[in-house]
């Protein structure tokens, strides 16, 4: 705990006293490991659109001869905005070879298939507080250091059944021209909490270019659809833009002890109890959406027909407005992919939405509306909210107080 500011039992973080060395500000990014890499890339990249960022080698992170013989070894990052990643999907049957179940992680169990949760914090010095922070309660921190590619910052604790979680401040940004930095950045690579003050990403590129490294080099999205739709004036590959992820979705075996993690170790706070059929659900948000994660009963997982091989529920996808959701829709259908519709009393705060099935078993759900809280925490009656009926969904639908509020996506459609 040496170099954390306390004042009266709390933690001075920039000026303001808090519970824990760190704030976290937002669901950064999120991923999936999956045994079905090659279609699943088809259907993030090219069904999805996230952009393909750059690669990452398991054989070259273990260079065991034989260990990867007859399987695939490459993970893709993939964004949706201007962030270096917000999805990612790293090849399972490799990572199960490494005996890893979840990127960095040190709890394995056999449903985990999400590779990270990952949480933005505000300043490399909560990173490295709050690494000391996690040891000092008891907490293993996971894998610390600085990840390239995407230059963060981070460490990576696990919740109690060994979903993976990421603290993270200054992941890369793809500017206009959508190349990621060059693949000779990795050599800033850290595995070790960093000293601080460290050099800021100016200096370092300036230092690069001083090397004789060219900036240009890095890797750059090839898509491969046509530009057809007319996404709110503005020519794209498919009808609709994802514009934010989450919130995620965990099936959990004891939820008290998982939502004691989520909101006394990371500082999420509890938004709302649902009872579902005699079952606990309970939803924890970071900032002003209504959730960004979710925790469910795994007795639930059956009856809701979702696959036993996972224990993520759904992975949330926002696209721009109620239009764009429904021709996602219709697009995913008309492609191959199966759509599931599920009770809408387990996704308050969400009205309309809908679930597409990747390739490996998972749910993504896609969604247009997120209900925001103020100040004073409160969210809306039952008797305030939109009823929904799955099987008869409006043409147009009427505004909200708060319709398009929350975060937005910064830059072009495409």
């Amino acid at each position: 705990m040496d170099g954390i500011s306390k004042v009266n039992g709390k933690f001075n973080v920039g000026g303001v006293l808090l519970e824990r060395p760190f704030k976290i500000r937002r669901l950064g990014h999120f991923g999936y490991n999956l045994y079905k890499l090659d279609d699943g890339l088809a259907f993030y990249h090219d069904l999805l659109g996230f952009k393909i960022t750059d690669t990452l080698d398991f054989a070259r992170v273990v260079p065991k001869p034989g260990l990867f013989e007859g399987v695939q070894t490459v993970g893709y990052f993939m964004t949706h905005g201007s962030d270096h990643h917000s999805h990612v999907i790293f090849p399972k049957a490799a990572l199960d070879r490494m005996g890893r179940g979840s990127a960095g992680g040190h709890v394995v169990n056999a449903d985990v298939t999400t590779n990270q949760i990952t949480w933005q914090v505000g300043t490399l010095r909560e990173v490295g507080d709050g690494i000391d922070w996690f040891k000092s309660i008891g907490i293993n921190p996971g894998r610390i250091g600085r990840d390239v590619p995407g230059s963060n910052w981070h460490s990576y604790p696990s919740d109690p059944e060994g979903h993976t979680n990421e603290i993270y401040y200054g992941i890369e940004q793809i500017g206009w021209n959508l190349q990621s930095k060059p693949p000779g950045v990795r050599k800033r690579g850290f595995h070790e909490k960093p000293d601080l003050p460290q050099i800021s990403e100016y200096q370092e590129l300036e230092m690069f270019k001083a090397e004789g490294m060219d900036l240009t080099a890095g890797m750059r999205n090839v898509e491969k659809l046509p530009f057809k739709y007319d996404v709110g004036g503005v020519l794209l590959p498919r009808p609709f833009k994802v514009i934010k992820i989450g919130p995620v979705r965990l099936f959990v075996d004891d939820v008290e002890k998982c939502l004691d993690f989520y909101t006394k170790i990371l500082g999420l706070r509890l938004t709302e109890e649902v009872n579902y059929e005699g079952h606990r659900c309970v939803f924890l948000r970071c900032n002003t959406e209504h959730h960004s994660i979710a925790l469910y009963p795994k007795a639930l997982r059956a009856k809701l027909g979702l696959s036993p091989h996972t224990s993520c529920m759904s992975f949330g996808n926002q696209v721009g407005d109620y239009q764009q959701l429904r021709n996602a829709i219709d697009f995913l259908k008309a492609n191959g992919v199966t759509i599931k519709y599920l009770p809408p009393e387990l996704f308050p705060g969400i009205d309309y939405s809908a679930f597409a099935v990747d390739p490996d078993g998972h749910t993504i759900q896609l969604y247009y509306y997120m209900e925001q809280l103020g100040w004073d925490a409160k969210v809306r009656s039952k008797s305030e909210r939109r009823k929904i009926d799955n099987q008869k969904w409006p043409e147009m639908v009427e505004s909200m107080a708060d319709t398009f509020d929350g975060e937005t996506l910064l830059g072009p459609l495409g």
